[in-house]
């Protein structure tokens, strides 16, 4: 899954990003209004964390630019600003979700879990395709009630096609939700993930999840 992080406060922002990535999310960031609005108008994210008191745009005013485009991007409103009348304006104007500084790193996830099961429409954590079961806050993956331990890109991919199971998802919509615009590796390693989670999850004597759709993209079966 991929997230944008626009947030001034530099310090915050690396921490941010470094939680998130080891929690298997591709992050970009920005630290001003205007640069976080151009990349959520370029990116196909699943999420956005905002903060409001932003330089050159602040975060009103890129949440109200984003709805007015007809970007339904969830948005994390994540600020100081902690008065109720804050919290409704922010709620109001489009936000999905609002938390208030200091908070936890943990309660942040919980919320950003949430958020995506909203944009997949699952409201259970546990994910089950056929005889696989994905638990989406603890990472643990079983088929067949055998656990599968995986590398933190493999268990993104294995997510987010779950999330689609039954759809033809494209390369280039994996692509997007897996890394972020810095990352300079080739196209061809989700073709390499692809073939890892193969040998881990269909095994020998079971049915097959993955397929390839030629010149399309890959499929992963339902039920």
């Amino acid at each position: 899954m991929r997230i944008l992080v626009v947030e001034d406060n530099r310090s915050l922002l690396k921490t941010l990003k470094k939680g998130l990535v080891e929690e298997s999310f591709a992050v970009d960031t920005a630290e001003d209004g205007e640069e976080g609005l151009y990349l959520a108008g370029i990116n196909d994210y699943d999420i956005v964390i905002l903060d409001l008191l932003l330089p050159k745009i602040d975060g009103w005013t890129v949440l109200r630019e984003m709805r007015a485009k007809g970007l339904s991007t969830h948005v994390l409103i994540l600020t100081a600003r902690d008065a109720p009348e804050d919290k409704v304006r922010g709620l109001d104007g489009g936000a999905d979700d609002y938390l208030t500084k200091p908070f936890r790193f943990e309660e942040l996830l919980a919320r950003v879990r949430a958020l995506i099961r909203r944009k997949y429409q699952a409201k259970n954590p546990r994910l089950a395709v056929a005889d696989l079961e994905i638990d989406t806050s603890s990472h643990r993956v079983l088929r067949g009630g055998r656990e599968i331990p995986l590398q933190p890109k493999e268990y993104a991919l294995l997510e987010y096609l779950a999330h689609r199971a039954g759809e033809i998802v494209p390369r280039a919509a994996i692509w997007e939700h897996l890394y972020d615009w810095q990352d300079d590796t080739t196209s061809n390693i989700i073709d390499v993930y692809i073939s890892r989670l193969r040998r881990k999850i269909d095994r020998p004597g079971l049915r097959p999840l993955f397929q390839t759709i030629r010149g399309e993209g890959y499929l992963m079966r339902g039920d």
